[in-house]
């Protein structure tokens, strides 16, 4: 079986409080792009005594401890209630980690389904959306795969009817990765003006200084390169450009495909989504 996970952007993003249990209250909407890794998933009967899953990876260098990956950690989380069988998993990486695409969480939770279907789980949608909940805040959206309004600590989930297939994505992450944590630890929680469920009704063309990504505050201050590209994708014709999520990936949305050719230095990721 082969997977593509996909990335997704955040259209605003409020950080409404911090909570008891030490996460934060938000309010995002989180939108998927056909920006994707690939996932191989084959039976296998080569495995050493004791082991249930090989996994091997190219693509982008996948860092820190394997073992913490979380597609292994959505193949031990279901192997704990169904006892799964021997698996060979490899894993394309093309999604920049510490863009705030949400790469890492759309591979476990696209993990789960495939796990679900390959091996005929009948796991329904809620109770996968609650295994990926496990996995991580990001996760629970990527298994129905849709645009959503998320909340709370961004595990409840409503879904929205907001397409923007007629317009042209454009995504721009410079060799800066930043880390969830670091930028949660700088963020200041605010009662905003306007909350993002009610300016994502409004035409796109409205969105721009009113639907914020609170992150960028604290990103621009720390990396002002990330506050260039967003500047820039202005200055060639976005309508609307943000942040995406707390890391270093900028996205504009236009009307027709630009031209950004020896418009940033080329060691930036540059991603268009037609």
């Amino acid at each position: 079986m082969i997977l593509f996970p996909n990335a997704k952007i955040n259209l605003g993003l409020s950080i409404l409080n911090k909570r008891a249990d030490g996460y934060h209250n938000l309010e995002t909407v989180m939108y998927p792009i056909n920006l994707t890794d690939i996932i191989t998933l084959n039976h296998s009967d080569s495995l050493n005594k004791g082991e249930k899953i090989i996994f091997s990876s190219t693509g982008l260098k996948i860092d820190g401890n394997p073992n913490e990956n979380l597609i292994i950690k959505a193949y031990n989380l279901l192997n704990t209630d169904y006892q799964l069988p021997s698996l060979s998993v490899h894993l394309h990486k093309t999604i920049p980690f510490g863009a705030g695409l949400g790469g890492g969480s759309a591979d476990g939770s696209f993990m789960l389904s495939g796990l679900n279907r390959l091996l005929k789980l009948t796991i329904s949608d809620k109770k996968l959306e609650n295994y990926a909940a496990q996995l991580g805040s990001d996760c629970p959206m990527f298994i129905k795969n849709k645009p959503v309004l998320a909340e709370s600590r961004g595990e409840l989930l409503s879904p929205l009817t907001i397409d923007l297939s007629a317009f042209c994505i454009a995504v721009v992450i410079p060799p800066i990765p930043i880390s969830t944590k670091e930028a949660y630890s700088m963020v200041k929680p605010s009662n905003p003006s306007f909350r993002v469920k009610e300016i994502i009704k409004e035409p796109i063309e409205t969105w721009k200084g009113v639907l914020l990504n609170d992150f960028e505050t604290s990103v621009f201050k720390q990396k002002p390169e990330i506050r260039a590209i967003k500047e820039k994708l202005y200055e060639v014709g976005a309508i609307y450009a943000s942040l995406s999520g707390s890391g270093s990936a900028t996205f504009g949305i236009f009307k027709s495909k630009p031209d950004l050719k020896n418009i940033f230095p080329k060691n930036y990721f540059i991603w268009l989504s037609k």
